[in-house]
């Protein structure tokens, strides 16, 4: 299973999704689902914009569980 730590990046920097979304220029959707941790997709785009914003490696992003 993969797991999108998205909504645990931005409480930790205090952020809501429209922060997100005005710095990185994602659409709502795309960040609400990786927040809400059910996207079936993501963009590499979406996690290379995701990962300047926060100055992280895709690894701090998302990781995979054995579950």
């Amino acid at each position: 299973m993969i797991r999108c730590h998205l909504a645990r990046l931005m409480g930790e920097r205090k952020m809501k999704i429209s922060d997100v979304l005005r710095e990185t220029g994602l659409r709502r959707n795309t960040v609400t689902l990786m927040y809400k941790e059910t996207a079936q997709k993501i963009d590499i785009e979406a996690l290379d914009k995701l990962c300047q914003l926060f100055a992280c490696d895709v690894a701090d992003i998302l990781e995979f569980t054995d579950e």
